[in-house]
This record gives structure tokens, sequence and C-alpha cells, in this order.
């Protein structure tokens, strides 16, 4: 046999030990799979703890503050972990990512969730290449894991994290700069990401959205979760509107790919939310920057924006939370993004845009 002939199979013997490792090169894989998880795992930790701080904080209780805390403290592995799982990776290397999101994310600084999502996909895959490859295993693949992981997160973690940093400054910086122009774009393009299959809240962390531009990002989210909830009630009812109010939009995905033209009335929605928000109410998201991209999800973007009241004043930057601030939060999280897309849904149906059965969720 030639040697042509023979490298002409050594791409079909890779593919087929890429499939046996269950190791899958694609954009599914590591911009949804991954990114939601890591997300989940963002969640668990650092956004959860976040809360139960706050809490602690309010109510002056130090063990919930000191709960909260540990919670925190966990961040980096937590999405290393969840990462790991969402890539299916065998046990070895699923326990190997406690030390690779360690390092990742306190060596990636406040963009550390972009160098633990990089590193981590990296890591795990290598992993699963050499997993049960040898009689050692138990040694052989946690060796592997963490060293390829810890030495890449010493190596890359702190440029990824200075570059999603700087992506991230940049754009709370045009907010400031343009709060009515940038406050349209955060709120739609954000909003966007949220009901596509892809994670708006981990695009945030990793980023550290806050500030305006994170206040934009939660009208958009908002304008998104609580718009489709309202716009679809009539067909889908009391369970639509929870699901879909306090769970996630994304459920319209299938509905939207069969007719886009339902997704318009919560875009316009979130343009005319974004910039009421950081002009005329300046709600900022200075809690957790993955509260930005939760929106209305369990009421977590709306809670995001009250630790930041509490770290404000608690950091003398602000005196009190004012009846304004509420209204602000309230009308922007709720009752303009129901009026608003109602409103346009109702317009769009009468034009023939939308017709019945379009918003329907599956059973």
């Amino acid at each position: 046999m030639s040697e042509t002939t023979q490298a002409e199979k050594n791409p079909g013997k890779v593919q087929a030990f890429l499939q046996k490792k269950n190791v899958e090169l694609s954009w599914r894989r590591y911009c949804i799979d991954a990114m939601g998880a890591m997300a989940h795992g963002l969640f668990a930790s650092l956004l959860i703890g976040t809360i139960i701080a706050t809490i602690g904080t309010q109510f002056k209780i130090q063990v919930l503050v000191d709960i909260g805390g540990y919670a925190k403290s966990v961040a980096g592995p937590a999405m290393a972990v969840a990462i790991a799982y969402a890539l299916k990776a065998p046990n070895l290397v699923l326990f190997s990512m406690l030390a690779v999101g360690s390092a990742s994310n306190a060596l990636g600084g406040a963009g550390g969730p972009l160098a633990v999502l990089i590193i981590a996909i990296v890591a795990t895959e290598i992993g699963k290449l050499v997993s049960k490859e040898t009689k050692i295993d138990i040694l052989v693949t946690p060796l592997v894991s963490i060293g390829v992981g810890v030495g890449l997160a010493m190596l890359i973690a702190k440029p990824i994290g200075d570059a999603a940093s700087y992506i991230g400054e940049v754009i709370m910086w045009a907010t400031e700069l343009q709060p009515l122009l940038m406050g349209v774009l955060v709120s739609v393009l954000v909003g966007i990401a949220l009901t596509l299959p892809i994670s708006s809240a981990a695009i945030c962390a990793a980023l550290s959205l806050t500030g305006l531009a994170g206040g934009a990002a939660v009208a958009g989210c908002s304008a998104q979760m609580i718009g489709f909830a309202v716009m679809s009630f009539s067909e889908n009812g009391v369970g639509g509107l929870i699901s879909q109010g306090i769970g996630t939009s994304m459920l319209q995905m299938g509905n939207i790919i069969k007719n886009p033209k339902i997704w318009l009335p919560p875009i316009i929605a979130s343009a005319i939310t974004g910039p009421l928000a950081t002009c005329v109410f300046k709600m900022t998201m200075n809690g957790a920057a993955i509260s930005s991209g939760m929106g209305t999800c369990g009421l977590v973007g709306q809670i995001g924006v009250y630790s930041g009241w509490v770290n404000d004043i608690a950091a003398g930057t602000k005196t009190a939370i004012t009846g304004f601030d509420w209204a602000g939060l309230i009308l922007i999280s709720f009752v303009l993004p129901a009026v608003l897309t109602w409103a346009f849904g109702l317009l769009f149906k009468k034009m023939g845009w939308i017709k019945p059965g379009d918003l329907k969720l599956p059973e």
C-alpha cells in the first residue's frame, strides 16, 4: 500500500479515535453546551453566593454572609466542572477541572470566566483523549488534565482575562458616553442572546458587564422574557406566562425559526426600555456581572440590581434606595416590557405578520 493511500486513511482513524473519546469539534458543543454549563456553574456559586450574602448583610445575619462568601469563592472550580460535565468528561477528568478552574479564574482576573471557558474546554478534551489509555489511568489522566489546564492558565489566562475585561470596559465606557445609542445596542443584543440557544449570562460574566451597560442588559433580557410571556398568554396560559416570564424566552426559539417576525415585538420593546434604563432611570448593575444577562429568570437580574444598591450604600457611593430607583426597576423589568410587547404584538397580528398558533409552546 502506498504512502499516499495510508495518509488518506489517517484522517479516518483520527476521526474514529475522536468519536471513541467523545471529542466533538463543533460550535454547538463549545459555544452553546459548554457556555451554557458555565453559566450554571456561575449561578450555583458566585450568583447564589451573592444573593445569600446580600440577604445576610441586609438582615445582619453573619452566618449567611459567611455562607455566601464560601459559595462565591468556588466560582472558578464550579464553572470548570460544569463545562467538563457538559463535554461528557470521564470522572477523573471532571474532578481534575477543580484545580484548572481555580487557577484559570484567579489568574484571569476580572475576565476570569472567559479564561475558564477556553482553558477548561482545552484541558477537558485533552484529558478525555488520554483517559483509560494506560494501565495507570488514575495517575496519568489527572496529571495530564491538571498539567495542561493549569499550565495553560499560567500562560494565557491573564491575557484572555485582560482582553475580555478590556472589551467589557469599552462597552461600559461607551454606554456612559453615549447612553442613548448604547442603551439601545446593549439592550437589543444581550436580549437577543438570551433568547438564542447561547448564554447571555455567560457573555455578561465573561465581559464583566456591569454599570449602566449592565442595566441596559437587564432591560433587554427582561423585555424578551416578559414580552414573550405576555404576548403569548392567550395561547399558552398561566403555565406559559411563568415558564417564559421567570424561566426563559428560549422556549420560543422553535417558533422563531418558523416565523422570525414574532421576535420583533420584544426586540422593539428592548430598544425602547434599554435607553430608558440608561438615560432616564440611570439603572445600573453593580452586583454580580452574570446577573446582567439573566433578565427576570428567577428574578436574578432584579436581585442583582438590588444587591448593587446595597453594595453602593456600603461603599458610600449611594446614600439610600429611593422610590425612583424602585419605580425604574419595576417599570423597566416588568411593566414596560409587558405593555410594549403586547401592543406591538397586537399591531403585528392585525397586519397578519403574527397568526394564531405562531406563539404556541410545545406541550
